[in-house]
């Protein structure tokens, strides 16, 4: 049976991320833990998000989970999911701006906010910060095995004001347009990360979760 850890530092709706898991993988089992020793046995590893980045690593290191990410993001299939994405870089603009936030710096890159100026469409009309809703995902890599069986193009749900910016193009597993073109997945070796919100995202979010739980990183 495949074991998943739902990486629980008390930010994020992780009971609809786990009852979407159990949705498309009933015969997984599926944890929601904060202990270190269950995530480094599980199979596969989900961290989820949402809330400020500041508050998110704060959180993180409070229980002692930030070694135990940073292990499971090196050995073993990874998702992130919205602040869960985010994290995986280095600095980000949220927060005290006479403090450095930094992430966990496994991928390269940046955390920036929505630019304000770049907050409107055609005509003028503004742009509301945070993006939320729904908005089309353009795959960038459409070979990628997540991406099986989900139509490029795709909508999913949006709940953010801050965006990755990383500094390889290469990572970048889809853009969406909302003001600006930004990454809103990305993936590197066993590890895949999306700005957006799966478990909230209908049946092409399901179909994203069922993918993560098949797939064999090479």
């Amino acid at each position: 049976m495949i074991s998943v850890a739902v990486v629980d530092y008390g930010m994020g709706n992780l009971r609809s991320v786990a009852k979407a898991l159990e949705h498309v993988a009933p015969q997984a089992r599926v944890t929601v833990t904060d202990s270190a020793g269950e995530i480094a046995a599980a199979d596969r590893v989900v961290v989820p998000g949402q809330g400020a980045m500041p508050d998110c690593m704060r959180e993180l290191d409070a229980r002692g989970l930030r070694e135990s990410v940073v292990r499971a993001a090196a050995t073993k299939p990874f998702l992130g999911i919205c602040i869960g994405l985010q994290m995986l870089f280095g600095e980000s603009e949220e927060g005290d701006a006479s403090e450095n936030v930094r992430g966990l710096d496994i991928l390269p890159g940046r955390v920036p906010r929505f630019p304000v100026a770049a907050m409107q469409i055609d005509g003028g009309t503004k742009l509301k910060v945070p993006h939320m809703g729904w908005n089309n995902v353009s795959q960038s890599d459409r070979n990628h095995p997540l991406w099986q069986g989900i139509a490029d193009t795709s909508r999913f749900y949006f709940v953010h004001s801050f965006y990755v910016d990383p500094a390889t193009p290469a990572l970048t597993a889809s853009t969406t347009e909302y003001g600006i073109h930004f990454t809103s997945a990305v993936s590197r070796d066993n590890i895949f990360a999306v700005q957006f919100h799966p478990e909230k995202s209908a049946q092409a979010g399901l179909q994203l979760l069922s993918n993560f739980m098949s797939w064999k990183p090479s």
